[in-house]
């Protein structure tokens, strides 16, 4: 059954995928089947800061689409992608006064603002994407996050295990050593941890900074070796689990309440699902780019040397064993918190 559901996944996103090609920012979501936009239609406005054929707009899209259709064409949203409404720092502050009706936050992207999460986006063991985003969905429900509390959070998904992807070959401490690399907010003390040099920029300097040698190299998902044609500028892709980042499309609350509630009930149906069609797209899609990035870029999956992962993996411990330090002085139930993240990573990665 469970195969079979996975195949309606992939199936279901290849569809997405085409429909969305030739959408613009802030064009109507109409992948329903035929149902057209109405007069009286419920409007919302989604705004996104990343483009649309990348894998978080993909699930953007999937979400749109499959809200209007359950709702027979009582919903209507216009997702505005690549920052051309709310970008990644004005996010929450954009929903919470009415810039946009939905917005997606990555958790990484807040230094600080989320303790626990950091906890377990760092932690090892996170085999796939879909395992990952059940993870942190579940958390977010058990541990509920103080910043998120006045807005209504309908769906969460997280990136696969994010890696360095670089223009030499990085296979050690040593050759990671000084190295410059582009790498977002929370994540930063992941990589000096490991000796890198971090280097803040948007995705849109990254590129012209790789092809001038500003930096040697980026980490992200490795879904954008492909949707972002970053697989022309890097030529090797570190075989080691960074760190998973978490994202979140949270709605304004009041906004949502003013929804009739069979809407509603579509929208916390569809929040169930989401982590496993988004995770299920996502490791399908990763295995594609790989091999498309292998023949048609010439890419290489670089593996540590001997003894290296042990290294990486006790410079990363030592991050965390900090992270619940100071989670603890918080007054936050760290320790428990990360107990759980083990629990419910060995209860998803069995089913």
């Amino acid at each position: 059954m469970k195969k079979y559901f996975k195949g309606l996944v992939v199936v279901f996103f290849v569809l997405v995928l085409a429909a969305c090609g030739g959408e613009s920012a802030g064009s109507n979501s109409d992948g329903d089947g035929g149902n057209s936009s109405s007069a009286d239609a419920i409007k919302l406005s989604y705004a996104f800061f990343s483009p649309e054929k990348t894998y978080p707009g993909v699930v953007a899209q999937t979400w749109s689409n499959e809200i209007k259709e359950r709702t027979d064409g009582k919903v209507d949203v216009d997702i505005y992608f690549s920052g051309t409404l709310l970008d990644a720092g004005n996010m929450l502050d954009g929903v919470a006064n009415n810039t946009a009706d939905i917005g997606i936050v990555a958790l990484s992207y807040e230094p600080g603002r989320f303790p626990l999460e950091e906890i377990a986006e760092i932690t090892r063991g996170y085999s796939t994407a879909e395992v990952a985003s059940q993870v942190m969905d579940t958390l977010l429900q058990e541990y509920p996050s103080e910043v998120l509390d006045q807005y209504e959070i309908i769906k969460v998904f997280t990136t696969d295990a994010m890696a360095i992807h670089s223009t030499k070959p990085i296979d050690s401490l040593d050759a990671l050593k000084g190295e410059q690399i582009r790498i977002g907010g929370a994540l930063t003390p992941v990589l000096e941890r490991l000796g890198g040099a971090p280097v803040g920029m948007s995705n849109a300097e990254q590129a012209q900074a790789l092809q001038t040698g500003i930096i040697s190299g980026y980490v992200s998902d490795r879904g954008n070796l492909k949707d972002v044609g970053f697989a022309e500028l890097v030529g090797y892709v570190t075989d080691y689990p960074l760190a998973i980042t978490t994202l979140v499309a949270v709605m304004n609350k009041n906004k949502y309440e003013t929804l009739p509630e069979d809407v509603k009930a579509e929208i916390q149906a569809l929040k169930v699902e989401m982590p496993v069609i988004a995770g299920q797209y996502l490791d399908n899609h990763i295995e594609g780019v790989l091999e498309w990035s292998k023949e048609e870029h010439g890419v290489e999956i670089v593996s540590l040397k001997d003894g290296e992962k042990d290294k990486w993996d006790a410079k990363i411990q030592e991050l965390q064993d900090e992270y619940v330090q100071k989670a603890k002085e918080k007054g936050l139930p760290a320790e428990e918190y990360l107990g759980r993240v083990h629990e419910l990573l060995e209860e998803y990665s069995a089913k």
